[in-house]
């Protein structure tokens, strides 16, 4: 395992490069989009980098997101819902602590939605960008 992670460190820098480029194209097609006020893009401040490991759209409401990913499914394209939050996590409920209300943390959760983001999907991307957008018409 450690030599497959050391070619992994090796290439570090041109495999960034390609994730980067995947999340640019994203996020510039989907710009109109979230115009049109059917979605949220991520937001990274001017004065932030990211490393692009995930993309994700933000949708009005929990039926638009699984809606939005059923029709993903449908054609065979993997958008996922991407967490749940820890203060709903069993292991929470049985010993965590939660003070005040999270309803800002369930109303993310409930809208999120992770788009594919994987080295070799540059063949795929238009496809799964096309079919996103009709998904969100």
């Amino acid at each position: 395992m450690a030599a497959f992670l050391w070619a992994q460190m090796e290439e570090a820098d041109a495999i960034n490069k390609r994730r980067l480029a995947l999340w640019s194209t994203y996020h510039q097609w989907f710009r109109r989009v979230e115009e049109n006020g059917a979605c949220r893009r991520p937001h990274v401040p001017r004065d932030c980098s990211h490393n692009a490991h995930m993309y994700y759209l933000l949708l009005p409401n929990l039926e638009r997101r699984t809606r939005f990913i059923e029709q993903m499914r449908a054609h065979a394209i993997g958008a996922v819902f991407h967490y749940v939050p820890l203060h709903s996590a069993p292991m929470d409920q049985r010993l965590g602590r939660t003070c005040g209300s999270m309803s800002q943390s369930d109303s993310l959760s409930e809208r999120l939605v992770r788009m594919p983001l994987w080295l070799g999907l540059e063949d795929e991307q238009a496809l799964i960008i096309r079919e996103a957008t009709n998904a969100l018409a």
